[in-house]
């Protein structure tokens, strides 16, 4: 495994973060499909070995058990000092309704810590923006978080780069907290962070850490190929379902590409990503272990610029999707 510092953090993490969606009881929460804690456990454990430091969870995944399995399994697994962990608030969950007003948030950190078994996070992340919520109160917020100790750093994810701009420039001018990392919906099928957003990234120092870096599963199998996820998963449907001709195209051209290498599709697909300025750590998500060890091979895996030319080549631009 790799490791790299982001800009602004004491932190070092591993290029690939595990995201922890996965891993709920699935009868908590609005996914069936999630792994009950004795299937997650070997998963998480896996992780570590393989050298994964960096785990990514949030208040809302499966009613909040997805916080409760990864805190327990890092308890018994790690120590930590050695691991980082990131989650996230705005989502309702249990009696704690939707947004980023001040009590939002403090009752947020203050359940995921409860539930996680740790006094603080390394990140916390805003999962969206909050239309009902001054953004000013939903900064000013986060700083107290940070500066009672609940969390070292602060994170966004998906929103409009206008807003993050907006958001980076007032934490700059009230000496709050600033926001170290965005979390947002890019690979090798939907680019469109490239035009505004990763530019502004990379002006602020901000480090990125793609979700949906494989496309919820559409790169990593040939194009067209469904599993029991995909076909119950109205999100992504929503992400990916207006633009399979351009899609498909890209998907044949890493095909391609995964076979001159010796390898598989996911990897270079990753290995894309990590390939790009000021990526960080794309979050991955494995259900079985031998995924798992597929996508650790990803990190040693280099392309070509002609490889990466054959990928790009073909992609056209698309409707701005995973956000309002």
């Amino acid at each position: 495994m790799h490791y790299i510092t982001p800009e602004a953090t004491h932190l070092r993490v591993s290029r690939l973060c595990l995201g922890c969606m996965t891993f709920g009881e699935p009868d908590r929460g609005k996914h069936a499909w999630t792994l009950p804690e004795e299937s997650s456990r070997p998963l998480i454990q896996r992780a570590l070995e393989g050298g994964i430091n960096f785990f990514d969870t949030a208040n809302s995944y499966s009613d909040g058990s997805s916080e409760e399995i990864v805190g327990r399994a890092l308890r018994d697994f790690a120590r930590r000092d050695e691991v980082v962990v990131a989650t996230k608030v705005y989502h309702q969950v249990g009696d704690l309704p939707e947004g980023l007003s001040r009590a939002q948030i403090l009752r947020s950190i203050d359940d995921s810590l409860r539930r996680l078994g740790m006094e603080y996070v390394d990140l916390l992340q805003i999962h969206r923006w909050d239309y009902s919520t001054p953004i000013e109160e939903t900064l000013e917020a986060l700083n107290e978080v940070v500066k009672a100790g609940k969390a070292r750093y602060i994170g966004a994810s998906s929103m409009h780069a206008r807003q993050f701009a907006q958001a980076l420039q007032l934490q700059e001018s009230n000496g709050w907290a600033r926001f170290v990392t965005m979390q947002d919906h890019y690979n090798l099928i939907y680019r469109e962070e490239e035009n505004e957003m990763l530019p502004l990234c990379h002006r602020a120092g901000v480090s990125v850490i793609p979700w949906s870096p494989l496309a919820r599963g559409r790169l990593t199998r040939p194009w067209g190929e469904t599993t029991a996820r995909l076909v119950s998963d109205e999100f992504g449907k929503s992400l990916y379902s207006t633009t399979d001709e351009n899609d498909a195209q890209i998907a044949q051209n890493l095909a391609e590409v995964a076979e001159e290498l010796g390898a598989n599709r996911a990897q270079v697909a990753l290995a894309w990503l990590l390939s790009k300025p000021g990526v960080a750590a794309p979050i991955v998500g494995a259900s079985r272990q031998e995924q798992l060890d597929d996508l650790l091979g990803a990190v040693d895996l280099t392309l070509t610029p002609e490889q990466v030319e054959k990928l790009e080549a073909p992609y056209q631009p698309h409707p701005i999707v995973g956000f309002k």
